[in-house]
């Protein structure tokens, strides 16, 4: 009997294992609330500035900010630090959301003859000034939208609507379901035939210069601030073009910054499309945005490593990731997409979940690192090469994703 018991208890235990049920210890409580509170407090007192914008990428090697797509980044900032303050109640991390979402809406054009009504969301980086991105100024407007609900001041998203008639009235086009990337900063010029993205590329096609550009829902949420219906019509049009050319492989290979001839995808680029899935379904009631947001959420999932960690560049051919880039914040951005999937009935994901929240809370900097510049920071490294050196990195994307999935979790977990 005793040995029988054994091979009962034995197998059994053989069988969690297998199925992964006691390979990793589930988050606790205390430990992700404190993680909350510890990364809210380096996004508002150390990676945002006193202006309000983020400082974006930390130089490690050098030990200096530097620059990029900053309207984007602080637009997020504000996202993640008014989820923050709605869990914890601290209202530090409410004015400091609110200093984010002030210099946000500085950026409104307000005399230029044709950009007037728009924002001047300069991408920079490899692209330098001259530009203005669709995606630069939607994918910063989630947490605009939210300031002014949270706030009950409409300001922010009478800027972040203005931006969006502009955007819809010049950059959309309804028959081909994609908007055009960017505008020249000086005059005003939808680039409808070029993008600077693509600057070796001689002869550039539709989907060179336009995507769809559903990232941050921003017209979505600018139809129920205004109540205009072309709005809606605009992002749903765009939604139904994202699931028509999503392809087989469900994470949109036609568009850059993922690449077909590469057979990479980026961390982060298609699960903002499965988030604008997520609300047209919000919106609409119609599961074929899960399902299409589902099948996206999939190929994150096989891309995941066994600890939870997440690679910057990942492949569909076979080809292992580049260890050189850990980005924390695919497996924060992972986890919020699963979640709410989850929560639909997409139960698949549920262990995806779980790796994520313990890797987020393991892969943090201490709140004591020697560096006051990393501490409290989630890991999200980049290497680069630039001006004849290694440009090593850790960026703000980590902390600012790693804080709204900790609080996604938080009620998701611990109800």
């Amino acid at each position: 009997m005793m040995r029988s018991n054994r091979i009962f208890y034995l197998s059994l235990w053989m069988l969690l294992v297998l199925t992964g049920s006691v390979a990793r210890a589930q988050a606790k409580k205390q430990d992700v609330v404190l993680a909350i509170d510890q990364i809210a407090k380096y996004v508002s007192e150390v990676m945002m500035d006193a202006e309000g914008k983020s400082k974006c990428d930390y130089n490690m090697t050098e030990g200096k900010w530097y620059d990029y797509e900053v309207p984007w980044h602080t637009g997020q900032a504000v996202n993640a630090l008014l989820a923050a303050y709605k869990q914890t109640g601290n209202k530090k991390y409410l004015t400091a959301a609110t200093r984010g979402g002030d210099w946000w809406a500085g950026l409104e054009i307000k005399d230029h003859p044709v950009l007037k009504g728009m924002v001047d969301a300069r991408h920079g980086d490899s692209i330098g000034e001259d530009f203005i991105v669709f995606a630069t100024v939607s994918d910063g407007t989630p947490g605009i939208y939210e300031l002014s609900r949270v706030t009950k001041n409409p300001k922010y998203a009478k800027v972040a609507t203005s931006a969006a008639y502009w955007m819809m009235k010049n950059m959309y086009d309804p028959e081909k379901g994609v908007c055009y990337d960017n505008v020249d900063a000086k005059t005003g010029e939808v680039l409808k035939e070029y993008s600077p993205f693509w600057k070796s590329k001689q002869k550039q096609e539709l989907f060179d210069v336009s995507r769809p550009n559903t990232e941050g829902w921003l017209f979505k949420d600018a139809f129920e601030f205004s109540g205009d219906k072309k709005f809606k019509d605009a992002f749903i049009n765009l939604c139904n073009s994202l699931i028509e050319k999503q392809g087989p492989e469900g994470v949109w290979m036609s568009f850059m910054p993922n690449s077909v001839q590469e057979r990479s995808f980026h961390p982060r680029f298609p699960l903002w499309y499965a988030e604008s899935l997520i609300e047209a379904f919000k919106l609409t009631g119609d599961k074929k945005y899960l399902d299409a947001a589902a099948r996206t959420a999939e190929v994150f999932a096989k891309a995941q490593q066994k600890d939870g960690t997440m690679f910057y560049d990942n492949y569909l051919n076979g080809r292992q990731p580049d260890k050189g880039s850990v980005t924390g914040s695919a497996a924060a951005l992972a986890g919020i997409v699963w979640i709410q999937l989850s929560q639909n009935g997409y139960k698949q994901f549920d262990a995806n979940i779980e790796k994520s929240a313990n890797w987020l809370l393991q892969n943090r900097y201490a709140s004591d690192h020697p560096d006051p510049n990393l501490r409290g920071a989630v890991l999200e490294t980049r290497t680069r090469f630039r001006k004849g050196k290694v440009w090593l990195t850790n960026r703000d994307t980590g902390s600012i994703f790693a804080l709204r999935f900790l609080v996604d979790y938080t009620a998701y977990k611990f109800k």
